[in-house]
């Protein structure tokens, strides 16, 4: 698994234009500008990493990466 930095991102242009055909995939609502997103994993079956809005998302310390925040609770219960 990646490991990612703590590291949050302000939606500017430039993410707007790459990932706003399909919005945050947890939210289903689309990037506004000024919005805090993070990279994080999550159970999409097509890739590990995604572009999420920070309020949707949960930084486990141990492993540094940002996760999905149901995805996390479902592995911490495994």
């Amino acid at each position: 698994m990646q490991q990612k930095s703590q590291s949050t991102f302000l939606v500017d242009l430039d993410i707007m234009n790459s990932h706003n055909e399909k919005g945050c995939e947890v939210c289903n609502q689309k990037f506004s500008l000024g919005d805090t997103v993070v990279m994080a994993c999550g159970p999409w079956p097509d890739e590990c990493i995604k572009l999420i809005h920070e309020q949707e998302a949960v930084f486990d310390d141990n492993t540094r990466t940002w996760y999905e925040r149901t995805y996390y609770q479902s592995l911490a219960q495994s």
